[in-house]
């Protein structure tokens, strides 16, 4: 498995001068497994774009581009890319779209879809090229063909949100994000008028299984990719409930679950290249969280797996 970054940002791309180093485009992962040629995209954020050139220029000389896309939930940034995603576009191009049915009674085919018409888009979908095919997931494990297995988990995102984990040739390489640790909602002051003991004690218990549902999905990866938007100084301070993690809560959980590697991703865009080089500093330094190597993610970055 060969993993490239294209899009590393949260929740809205932001170019510009002080985002150059990690870049400003909003989440998208390409995951290529060469032997089989065969090609895997997570997430259609702003990143696609560009993934979708470079597809273009390298993939279509050798034939009609087939590709599968995993959309771990359908906000914006994480959809983005889809109408500038260039293979849409050519005729004898496949598409499989592998996502939740998030949002009330709408598909996943008219929430993605529904970016091309009129109303925001030059394009309407009925008039891409493409043959493309929407695949509703819920938490499962896959049989993806070839040898490949996909494990999803349910993350804690104010929309349904799915972790992803492939498994080939004995390497695994996981994603989790948009979330935050999953927490008590009932109070749990006696003094609170609201006060249920029973239904705290129930929300507690809920929350702990949850929470090492989540570490248990991603124990041992080779390369995982999680969320770690805020500092744990925001996380508190004002972001709790927004849907997405602190860095010193996913460092430690990565360690003590004996994850290999983990990419910090989704980064703020408030958050320039020197704040980050600066978060680096502290928070990847060899052995600061005990045999696992942790980085933050870039654009363009390339690992094999």
């Amino acid at each position: 498995m060969r993993v490239k970054f294209w899009g590393v940002r949260g929740s809205i791309p932001c170019p510009g001068p002080l985002t150059v180093k990690y870049g400003g485009n909003t989440p998208c992962i390409e995951l290529r497994f060469d032997d089989i040629d065969r090609l895997i995209i997570i997430d259609a954020g702003s990143g696609l774009r560009e993934l979708g050139n470079f597809m273009m220029a390298n993939d279509l000389p050798k034939g009609p581009i087939k590709t599968e896309i995993f959309l771990s939930h359908t906000h914006w940034d994480h959809i983005m890319g889809f109408p500038f995603f260039g293979p849409i576009y050519i005729p004898g191009t496949q598409i499989k779209v592998y996502g939740t049915d998030s949002y009330d009674n709408d598909t996943l085919e008219s929430i993605v879809g529904g970016q091309l018409t009129y109303r925001y888009f030059p394009v309407r979908q009925a008039e891409l090229g493409a043959n493309i095919e929407y695949i509703h997931l819920k938490e499962e494990k896959l049989n993806l063909g070839d040898g490949i297995t996909l494990i999803t988990k349910y993350l804690n995102h104010p929309l349904l949100c799915l972790g992803f984990r492939f498994d080939y040739k004995g390497k695994s390489f996981c994603t989790a994000y948009d979330t935050e640790p999953f927490r008590n909602i009932f109070t749990s002051d006696p003094a609170d008028p609201s006060y249920d003991e029973a239904m705290f004690l129930e929300g507690q218990t809920v929350v702990e299984e949850q929470n090492k549902a989540v570490e248990e999905f991603f124990n041992a990866a080779d390369l995982l990719v999680h969320d770690s938007q805020y500092t744990s100084n925001e996380y508190e301070t004002d972001k709790k409930g927004w849907g997405h993690s602190s860095i010193e809560h996913v460092c430690p959980a990565a360690n003590r679950t004996g994850v290999k590697r983990m990419a910090l991703f989704h980064h703020e865009p408030l958050r320039s290249d020197a704040q980050i080089d600066e978060l680096a500093e502290i928070h990847c330094a060899p052995d600061k969280y005990g045999n696992t190597e942790i980085f933050f993610a870039r654009e363009g970055m390339e690992i094999e797996l």
